[in-house]
């Protein structure tokens, strides 16, 4: 059985707010104001976004139940320097009972430690999916054998390892093209594709061109972080971006 993302959808598109980079990067993404979760809380809510990604600790303390929820299963800290590898932290069980409405677990595809991440989805994804819970996997692939990450082939080889694990949704990297990156979406099959956000794109415009192109080549929307609250104004961003990706009008 498929569990549902039909709740994070608007007009079969979506548009998430990542929130878990505070474990991944460290404060460094983050100044005096967006370091504070319950701002981030805010501008899900007024921004109109259709979901919210948590780690556990953000959730428990500072989750106020009016955005839908997806808790980030596993993390790791940027300090560790080998082999990428990011193990379970919060259990589907917790998850739910913290009000989330999916689970997500990052993968990190080429690492030397994958089989193990593998082996961590697939019980994840047995036990939420009894819950009726559905299932995001996040699949960067990184690690010594991947010289670049954004290359059309591994970004669809990405794509293709979400559809083949059993992922519902699957948040990979933009190719940088609208053309290579229908490829990847066209490999993922019925799994639904989000377009990762990334780092604060150089401008404003570029980010926006950047969703454009995912959406156009067929996925139905954008995770993004710090392109909305690194910016100095996060709710306008959140309204442009949901022209583009709920409205599917055309910014640039």
């Amino acid at each position: 059985m498929v569990a549902s993302m039909e709740q994070f959808m608007t007009n079969g598109r979506s548009l998430l707010l990542a929130y878990d980079q505070g474990l991944e990067h460290g404060p460094t993404d983050f100044n005096q104001q967006n370091c504070d979760p319950a701002y981030i809380v805010e501008i899900a809510r007024k921004g109109g976004f259709n979901g919210l990604i948590l780690q556990k600790g953000i959730a428990e303390k500072y989750y106020d139940g009016s955005v839908p929820l997806i808790i980030k299963l596993n993390g790791k800290t940027n300090i560790f320097k080998g082999e990428p590898v990011s193990r379970q932290i919060c259990s589907v069980e917790e998850a739910l009972s913290l009000g989330a409405k999916a689970v997500g677990y990052t993968i990190y595809l080429g690492s030397e430690h994958e089989a193990l991440m593998f082996q961590e989805f697939g019980r994840i994804h047995h036990e939420a999916h009894r819950l009726d819970l559905p299932v995001i996997a996040w699949i960067y692939p990184r690690g010594a054998y991947v010289k670049d990450d954004t290359a059309p082939e591994i970004v669809a080889y990405a794509a293709r390892a979400g559809l083949e694990i059993g992922a519902d949704a699957v948040k990979i990297k933009y190719t940088g093209n609208p053309d290579t990156f229908r490829w990847a979406v066209k490999n993922a099959g019925k799994v639904k594709v989000y377009m990762s956000g990334g780092p604060k794109a150089p401008t404003e415009e570029d980010f926006l061109r950047q969703v454009q192109g995912a959406v156009s080549a067929g996925a139905v929307g954008l995770a993004v972080g710090r392109n909305v609250w690194q910016s100095d104004d996060p709710l306008g961003v959140a309204k442009k971006l949901r022209d583009i990706v709920i409205e599917n009008k055309k910014y640039v």
